[in-house]
């Protein structure tokens, strides 16, 4: 762990990942697989039980949420979570359902806003093995239907919060107001989440200002998209420090924006971002084309951005192929477990050990039997949050109270 510390510029990109990437290099692949997994914690612990008083909430508050999704245990990536962050339910109008869920009980805490991910610090620990104080924002994914609505809203629009000046930008609307939007009946939104991220993030520069930092934004899917957003948006607007290397890992990344925005995007200096995409996900290969919201003519090309990586997981001997399952490479464990295992774009798949291999069943059944015998969505929470009183009596005691007020 040692040449982590002393190479963490390299591996954040600053020389663009060169020389890096085939063969894969050591350090980045266990980096790669750190910082995916600090995602999957938000899938982990995100409410999806509609009946839940709690849904669209974490399940654990942000003192346990790694040590109960299991990151503590022989990780040597130490952070503290800082901040949960929250989109509105909606942005669109009732019409379209919300963002994310809704519980169906009308004592439900979380009616106009729901959980989109978190702000860490590395502790000291950490930042022994990092080589720095990283700031870390994670950004979850896609986790009802409705937010599938909003990926599909592909009408570009000009991102004004984030370019001040028009520079020929143009990002994908439904996530541009999903990112920058508020809810004045929500007092977890009174603020978007842009706002809250960025005033987290300021406090921690502030904090460790006399301290070398980095700032490290990472998604899957959905969230990939919302992170390429605030990456740029934070090189773009930056604080007092503007020295900070910003760097976005995203799996699974959908096209964000235009040519105006990909030539926006390569002009931030301190700013990387690297997309791993795994053979056979057919999500970053759209959106293809759009008009401008409000438009009817021309059609206008998305455009990616960054460097991007192709991982091939379907090579895994301990995978079984579904063809008519066309999301099953998509999923982040199975990008995990794919970026373990590359060994070039020729080169055979061997599993170095970096992930565990039984994760890959953890939220479906991709695993062949006589290979990691496993059981399928092993990832449950025990008896789905009902707890025995001692009355004998059974109630939906799903979530741990955090320092939220819900008004």
């Amino acid at each position: 762990m040692e040449s982590i510390a002393k190479r963490w510029r390299v591996l954040n990109g600053s020389d663009n990942w060169e020389g890096l990437l085939d063969p894969l290099d050591s350090d980045l692949r266990r980096y790669l697989i750190h910082y995916g997994s600090m995602i999957g914690a938000v899938y982990d612990s995100f409410i999806s039980e509609p009946t839940s008083k709690y849904a669209g909430l974490s399940r654990y508050a942000k003192k346990s949420l790694l040590e109960e999704t299991g990151l503590e245990k022989a990780n040597p990536f130490k952070y503290t979570i800082t901040k949960y962050f929250y989109t509105p339910s909606t942005t669109c109008g009732a019409h379209h359902g919300g963002y994310h869920v809704q519980s169906v009980r009308a004592d439900a805490v979380m009616k106009e806003s729901n959980w989109g991910g978190y702000v860490a610090v590395a502790t000291d620990k950490g930042k022994e093995v990092l080589g720095r104080r990283d700031i870390l924002v994670v950004w979850r994914g896609t986790e009802t239907r409705s937010e599938w609505i909003e990926d599909f809203r592909i009408p570009m629009v000009k991102p004004r919060i984030i370019f001040a000046q028009d520079n020929g930008s143009l990002v994908h609307r439904g996530w541009y107001e999903m990112y920058t939007s508020t809810n004045q009946d929500s007092h977890l939104n009174s603020n978007s989440a842009r706002d809250q991220v960025r005033a987290e993030v300021c406090r921690l520069l502030d904090l460790y200002k006399n301290e070398e930092v980095s700032i490290t934004v990472t998604g899957h899917s959905l969230g990939s998209s919302l992170a390429t957003l605030n990456a740029v948006d934070l090189a773009a607007n930056p604080f007092n420090n503007t020295d900070v290397l910003i760097t976005a890992f995203l799996f699974a990344s959908p096209k964000v924006g235009n040519e105006g925005f990909k030539k926006a995007f390569s002009h931030l200096k301190n700013l990387r971002a690297l997309r791993v995409v795994n053979n056979g996900d057919l999500v970053p290969m759209v959106p293809f084309l759009a008009v401008e919201a409000g438009t009817i003519l021309p059609l206008i090309a998305y455009k990616d951005v960054g460097v991007q990586f192709d991982i091939n997981a379907s090579k895994s001997e301990y995978v079984k192929h579904d063809k008519l399952n066309v999301l099953m490479w998509h999923g982040l464990m199975i990008y995990l477990h794919g970026i373990d295992g590359f060994q070039g774009p020729k080169g055979e798949f061997k599993p170095q050990g970096c992930f565990d291999i039984p994760q890959v069943n953890k939220y479906g059944g991709m695993l062949k039997v006589e290979k990691c015998p496993v059981p399928t969505e092993w990832w449950v929470e025990k008896n789905k949050g009902m707890v025995q009183q001692d009355d004998g009596t059974w109630i939906l005691d799903d979530h741990e109270a955090d320092h939220v007020v819900f008004a």
